[in-house]
Formats: C-alpha cells, sequence, structure tokens
C-alpha cells in the first residue's frame, strides 16, 4: 500500500486503474458467482468497497486489489446467505401454533411417514442407497456421484430414479406409472435420431 491519496485525484485513479479491468471482473463474476441475474449489482458492490478503501489508502497492485476485493465480497455473501436471521422466528410466532398445540394425531402420522420413508430407505439395494445419500443428503452432482463409485454417470441417474420412486411408492403409496419396453425403446430411438 502506498501513502494516502489526494481526494481529488480518486476518481482518475479508479478510471485509469480500476475500469479498464471491467471486463475481465465480469467474465470472472460470472464464471463463478451461481445467480447470473445478481453479477451487475455484484461488480457495483466490488466497485464501492475498492473506492472507498482507495480514498484512505490506494493499493499498490490496483487489478489484484479488485479481484480479492471481489472474491472477499462474496464469500461475505455466502456466509451471510447461510445464516439463519434471528427474525426467522419472529415469523414463526406469527402463525401463532405452539408445538404443543399439535395434535397427537398428527405427531403419530409424521411419525409413522417417517418409519414408512425409514424403512423403504434399508430397503433399497446397497448401490441405490449410496447414490440416493450422495445425491440427496450430501448433495453431490451425479458427475462426482460417479466418480466416487466408480460408476457410470447413466448408472447413478438410473439408480437414483429408482431409489426416489421406491421411496415415493413408500410413503406416497403410489409412483409415477414406470416406463414400459415400448417407450423405453421409443425414447433410445429419438435419441439416436
Amino acid at each position: 500500500m502506498t501513502l494516502a491519496p489526494d481526494p481529488s485525484s480518486i476518481d482518475q485513479w479508479f478510471a485509469a486503474e480500476i475500469l479498464p479491468h471491467e471486463a475481465a471482473l465480469m467474465r470472472y463474476l460470472t464464471r463463478v458467482w451461481p445467480d447470473h441475474a445478481e453479477v451487475k449489482d455484484l461488480r457495483q458492490d466490488v466497485y464501492v468497497r475498492v473506492y472507498e478503501s482507495a480514498a484512505r489508502v490506494r493499493p499498490a497492485t490496483p487489478r489484484a486489489f479488485l479481484f480479492a476485493t471481489a472474491r472477499n465480497l462474496m464469500v461475505d455473501r455466502l456466509r451471510r446467505e447461510r445464516i439463519v436471521p434471528i427474525d426467522f422466528t419472529e415469523d414463526l410466532e406469527a402463525l401463532n401454533v405452539y408445538i404443543d398445540e399439535i395434535s397427537p394425531e398428527r405427531r403419530l402420522g409424521a411419525r409413522e411417514e417417517l418409519q414408512r420413508l425409514v424403512q423403504a430407505f434399508d430397503a433399497l439395494s446397497d448401490k441405490c442407497r449410496e447414490v440416493m445419500w450422495l445425491r440427496r443428503v450430501e448433495g453431490l452432482s451425479q458427475r462426482d456421484t460417479a466418480a466416487r463409485l466408480g460408476m457410470h454417470e447413466g448408472a447413478v441417474e438410473s439408480q437414483l430414479a429408482r431409489g426416489v420412486r421406491a421411496l415415493a411408492q413408500a410413503v406416497f403409496g403410489r409412483v409415477a406409472r414406470p416406463e414400459s419396453e415400448d417407450d423405453a425403446k421409443q425414447r433410445r430411438e429419438a435419441r439416436n435420431g
């Protein structure tokens, strides 16, 4: 960092040292940030942080400072999104439903439904259960699940579909109509062209 900048030249410094990197910054934010609709707002917040910081002390390497600021801002936003605000409890109070008011029938029904789900999950094949766990509980992608289990992605997709159908059948007592052999053949022919 260098000495405190001359306040009259901060605009010139910003235009000369930061704005030329806007295209690279936008590519970076678009590639890294999950919600593309927020990228322009994120860019503006980065600019505000850089400008305010440079008004106090100019960074020695403006481009590196710009991208470090962008990274830090995204980390801050992700942390904030993961925190459940205390105000959320006020929303629960507005419902005027106390836990003690839940009827015994509803509790029993929820327990029975959970028990059916546990039994159905335990009844799945080992491979299907592993796929369901990795995809739905741990949130791994299909590709990462396939790599971890040493399977093809198509096999992961098939196991996941079987597991979802079995759990839906157990919990809801019904399941989507399974694909017939004719449907499967038509789907393969359409895919192969």
